[in-house]
């Protein structure tokens, strides 16, 4: 299994470049962040020091979206740090939360999402493209890689994501959920004639070290709420109960009344108190780090290729260290 990190892009840019260089030090093999452009400073600015500042590292948004940015330009832009570090990133792509709703946006269209998928792995690897009607061709890109994976929770997002991408963003940790979502997404492969198996699995979540239970889960319980972000847009477009998401996933949400951006993804998040501590121990990784290493073994069993951990919290070298030193060896030893 691989591990990667995933950080938000706060000032100053020098501290996101020095912990994932401890990450790559530790065995992590990917370095993660937020791409929400108000929130967050620009990260692909950021990723161009810490691909310097590594060795081996891939790097990538968790995800970017079809909106906030030209096609043609997050293509360009990943296929130059590729050339500059040697094809080390990846596209990590969704439908857009805080990035467009912070922005007075809606995310976009599943249809949408599909379309900019193909768009920006062909031109990002030198095949032409068509843009808006225009052919589209970058003529500089030799021998560019970049494999899409697609960030997805709900029946039509995850059918997409086996139908068109190189892998797929499980933004939670429950093994229950985890295992129904993979199943969908590589039969949506199998069905679209893709070979299912060579789909890409990351699991991404927090992860908190540590034998203060309580404490753990209050700092990661704004996982719950960011995750709510999306449930209640399926709740919305399914129904509270239907046959289509199961209710494992939609019944926390509940009590949620509205939510402020301006505290995203941060512990302490005031709009999150609505999340129980059961979410928070399903959805997250939490303890000492023989539960990270049980739950961990348990999500490889169920087809998870890398899991990435959510590193927002008060513990952040001590959980980045814990995992070099205990986890990571155990979980692949």
């Amino acid at each position: 299994m691989d591990f990667g990190l995933v950080l938000q892009t706060d000032p100053p840019a020098s501290e996101v470049v020095g912990l994932m260089r401890r990450a790559e030090r530790n065995g992590f093999r990917y370095g993660w962040t937020f791409d929400s452009a108000v929130l967050w400073q620009e990260p692909f600015v950021i990723y161009s020091r810490i691909l310097e500042h590594t060795t081996k590292l891939h790097v990538g948004p968790m995800v970017t979206n079809p909106g906030t940015r030209t096609w043609e330009v997050t293509a360009s832009t990943f296929a130059t740090l590729n050339d500059m570090y040697g094809n080390r990133t990846v596209c990590g792509i969704g439908r857009g939360d805080s990035a467009m709703r912070v922005a007075g946006r809606r995310p976009n269209t599943l249809a949408r999402l599909g379309e900019a998928i193909d768009v920006i792995r062909d031109l990002a690897e030198g095949r032409e493209a068509t843009v808006d009607g225009s052919p589209i061709h970058i003529p500089w890109i030799k021998n560019g890689k970049l494999p899409v994976w697609m960030a997805a929770y709900g029946p039509k997002a995850l059918a997409l994501a086996g139908q068109k991408a190189d892998g797929f963003i499980l933004q939670l940790a429950d093994p229950f959920l985890t295992e129904w979502m993979v199943k969908a997404v590589r039969q949506a492969a199998a069905d679209a004639g893709r070979d299912p198996d060579a789909l890409t699995v990351c699991v991404a979540a927090p992860a908190y070290v540590g034998d203060d239970l309580a404490h753990a889960r209050d700092q990661c319980r704004w996982f719950g709420g960011m995750v709510g972000n999306h449930v209640a847009d399926l709740v919305a477009k399914y129904g509270e109960h239907s046959d289509m998401v199961p209710e494992e996933l939609t019944a926390y949400i509940k009590d949620r009344h509205g939510y402020d951006y301006s505290h995203h993804g941060r512990a302490g998040n005031p709009d999150t108190e609505f999340v129980p501590d059961e979410i928070v121990d399903r959805f997250c990784l939490l303890g000492p780090a023989e539960a990270h290493i049980e739950k961990l073994r348990h999500l490889k069993s169920l087809g998870v290729d890398q899991f990435a951990v959510y590193n927002m919290h008060d513990n952040r070298e001590g959980t980045i260290d814990a995992y070099g030193s205990d986890i990571i060896p155990a979980v692949n030893g």
